[in-house]
C-alpha cells in the first residue's frame, strides 16, 4: 500500500505536530517526497525534533491563516496528495483562546480548501477534523458519519465548522469539477510514543512519573476511543489512495475509531499505563476545576470496515503496550527515530 506514495509529491499541514510527526515519518519512510507547511515547532514538538524529520523532509514554517503563503506553497511543489492536519487541536486551550482556535481551524481550513481546489496537481485530499465535531447530548450512542454535527466547547464547535465548510467545497466546487477526490476524516482519541502535548493524559502521566508526582485526572471516568496513532494513520493513507482512483466513490466523512468493545475510561487507561510502565499514581482533580467535557463518546466506523476495508490492528491493550516501550526504550536511549520506523513497519508489514 505505502508504495502508493514512493516518489509522489505529498503536501501535509500541520507536520510538526505528534499527529502530522508520525505521518511524516511514514510517508518519508515510504520514500515520498514531503514538503511540510507549519508552525515552527514548539516546546511540545519534540516528537519532531527527536526524530530530526527538520533533516528529512523539506519544511515551510508559516501560519494557515496566511493564504498567499499556503497557496504559493501549494502552487511551486505541485503535490499529488494534500494531508491536512494543521489546528489548534485541544479542549481546554480553546476556552482560554476562542479566536485563535476558531480562526485556525475555521479561516486556516477554508484556506486549505481554497488553495487546493485551484491546484491542478492536487488528486487526493485528506481533510483532518475530529471525533469531537458531534453534537454530543451525552447519549451512548456511537457517532456515525450522518449524526448532527455540533460542539459546547470552542474547540468542538470550531472542528463543527470546518466540517460543515468541507461540505460546502465538496458540494460546490470540487464534485462538480471532478479533478481530485476529498474526504474528512473523524479519528478516535490517539496515543502513541513521543506525544509530549500538553493537556493530554498519556503525555500528562509521563511527565508525572518523571516529575515523581501522582497524575491529576480531571474526568477519570470519561470513556474515548482510545487507538494507537497509527490507526487512523493508516486508514488515512488507504482512503488517501481510493480518492485518486475512484473520487466519486470514497469522497465525503469517513470515522476512524476503535472496536467499540475496546473503548474505556481515563482511569483505565492510566491503570494500564501504570501496571506496564511500572510506575506512577492517580490523584483526581474536583469537578470545578475542569471546564466542560464530554463525558462519553463513541465512533461508529462500520463505514470503513465495509468500504475501505479498514479495520483496527492493534487492540487496546498492545496499543498501550507499544506506547509505553516507546517511552521507556527512548528513556533508556533508544533511538526515537528507529523506534518509530521499527513500529511502523511492523504495523504495516
Amino acid at each position: 500500500m505505502l508504495s502508493e506514495f514512493t516518489g509522489k509529491n505529498v503536501f501535509i499541514t500541520g507536520h510538526t505536530g505528534f499527529k502530522g510527526s508520525w505521518l511524516t515519518a511514514i510517508l518519508h519512510n515510504a520514500g515520498a517526497n514531503v514538503l511540510g507547511f507549519s508552525l515552527e515547532p514548539d516546546t511540545n514538538a519534540k516528537l519532531f525534533e527527536s526524530l530530526k524529520l527538520g533533516e528529512k523532509v523539506t519544511s515551510i514554517f508559516g501560519d494557515i491563516r496566511d493564504h498567499h503563503q499556503l497557496t504559493s506553497a501549494i502552487e511551486n511543489f505541485k503535490p499529488e496528495f494534500v494531508f491536512h492536519l494543521a489546528a489548534q487541536a485541544l479542549v481546554r486551550p480553546s476556552y482560554i483562546n476562542p479566536i485563535e482556535t476558531f480562526t485556525t481551524n475555521f479561516v486556516g481550513s477554508m484556506n486549505v480548501l481554497e488553495s487546493v481546489r485551484h491546484s491542478n496537481s492536487v488528486k487526493s485530499l485528506i481533510f483532518v477534523t475530529s471525533d469531537k465535531c458531534y453534537e454530543n447530548t451525552g447519549k451512548t450512542r456511537p457517532f456515525n458519519e450522518s449524526d448532527k454535527l455540533g460542539g459546547h466547547d470552542p474547540y468542538s464547535a470550531s472542528k463543527a465548522a470546518a466540517e460543515i465548510l468541507f461540505h460546502s467545497y465538496l458540494d460546490s466546487y470540487i464534485s462538480l469539477e471532478g479533478k481530485m477526490g476529498a474526504a474528512s476524516v473523524r479519528a478516535g482519541n490517539v496515543i502513541g510514543g513521543g506525544d509530549w502535548s500538553l493537556d493530554r493524559v498519556v503525555p500528562d502521566f509521563i511527565r508525572a512519573v518523571e516529575g515523581k508526582k501522582p497524575i491529576e485526572l480531571r474526568n477519570p471516568q470519561a470513556q474515548r476511543p482510545w487507538q494507537h496513532v497509527l490507526e487512523p494513520l493508516h486508514g488515512y493513507l488507504k482512503l488517501a489512495i481510493q480518492l485518486k482512483y475512484h473520487p466519486k466513490d470514497f469522497s465525503g466523512s469517513w470515522n476512524f475509531g476503535p472496536n467499540l468493545k475496546e473503548e474505556i475510561s481515563v482511569k483505565e487507561l492510566i491503570e494500564n499505563c501504570i501496571a506496564i510502565y511500572g510506575s506512577g499514581s492517580i490523584s483526581q482533580l474536583t469537578a470545578y476545576e475542569s471546564p466542560h467535557e464530554a463525558s462519553y463518546l463513541r465512533l461508529d466506523s462500520q463505514k470503513a470496515a465495509e468500504l475501505l476495508l479498514w479495520r483496527p490492528k492493534w487492540n487496546i491493550d498492545l496499543c498501550i503496550a507499544k506506547t509505553m516501550d516507546w517511552y521507556q526504550e527512548v528513556s533508556l536511549g533508544a533511538d526515537p527515530y528507529a523506534m518509530t520506523i521499527a513500529q511502523i513497519e511492523e504495523y504495516f508489514s
